[in-house]
């Protein structure tokens, strides 16, 4: 079947240049070609669009009022093609960003303003929510997603990494004692994250998150914020992000366990989008931006140990 779009096309260019020949030339393609589209236009229209005898070519009635419709069709896909175009080079248009609640309340939101300053032709569209959110379905230009990606069709970029903590509050230690190794979590109150991979009764240790822990409390929630503050207040232990518990640490309502395996190594901060060869240049621009914020360190980790 032959294309609709460029059968609009030489129709206009016919009309323009009242010439087979010459339309043809100027599109690249062969009389025959363009008589097989004008056939075919007309065939489906069901009107004629040109007089044709061996001398000259006219447009008729039908032809000079479809020819104002096909022009400002042809008009506005040009149109449309220069702004897709445009939005490959230069940052513009609304940028819909899905982030995680915590990390986009208090990692992201704060650098909106300086984001938009550079770049004042993007609108931002902050969507806040833990779950793994379908960017093609709901219609996220890109997303921040942490932890240890699981295998997709999606483009992912390393930001900064993911350091974990397990700490308490200096008033649950002097009530409960210190633990020293990830066993002795067992006789301990852990608050657990329910939203975690491995769920809210076990913890991940070793570099590879080789050790799984088991553990109990008497809290559990959806939200890291919510395990901080009982943390801080002395509920429990929690095994939480430095970017959640950083502020605490540094201001010493929290204390830092030293047990005898590491954290979990393997979890990273990273900004994913929709497989593209050229992503728009407000995806590229955002990724870039944040990506110089959070290196060579990322804020939230400067100056714990």
């Amino acid at each position: 079947m032959l294309d609709r779009l460029t059968g609009l096309e030489v129709f206009a260019r016919v009309a323009a240049a009242g010439s087979l020949s010459a339309a043809g030339r100027t599109m690249g393609m062969s009389q025959t070609m363009v008589t097989k589209h004008l056939a075919a236009l007309e065939a489906r229209l069901g009107a004629k669009l040109f007089h044709r005898t061996t001398r000259r070519l006219s447009i008729t009635e039908a032809g000079r009022s479809y020819l104002e419709a096909s022009e400002r069709i042809l008009a506005d896909i040009e149109a449309a093609n220069d702004a897709v175009a445009a939005d490959r080079v230069e940052p513009r248009g609304l940028l819909r960003l899905n982030v995680p609640v915590v990390f986009g309340t208090r990692q992201i939101a704060s650098l909106l303003a300086e984001f938009a300053q550079r770049y004042p032709r993007v609108t931002v569209e902050l969507g806040l929510n833990d779950r793994h959110v379908d960017l093609a379905e709901e219609g996220w230009d890109m997303a921040i997603r942490i932890g240890a990606l699981a295998d997709s069709s999606l483009v992912a970029r390393r930001l900064a990494p993911c350091r974990m903590a397990t700490c308490a509050a200096p008033s649950y230690l002097r009530a409960r004692g210190t633990p020293r190794t990830v066993a002795e979590l067992a006789d301990h109150n852990c608050l657990g994250y329910t939203l975690a991979l491995s769920g809210p009764h076990r913890w991940s240790f070793g570099r590879r998150a080789e050790i799984s822990v088991a553990i109990a409390g008497d809290l559990r929630a959806n939200n890291g914020d919510a395990l901080l503050a009982a943390a801080v207040a002395g509920q429990g232990i929690v095994y939480q992000p430095t970017f959640i518990v950083a502020d605490d640490l540094r201001a010493g309502r929290l204390t830092a366990l030293a047990l005898d395996q590491p954290t979990n190594e393997r979890l990273a901060v990273h900004a994913v989008y929709l497989p593209d060869r050229h992503p728009p240049a407000k995806v590229r621009a955002f990724i870039d931006f944040i990506a110089t914020r959070f290196a060579p360190e990322p804020p939230w980790d400067r100056g714990l140990s």
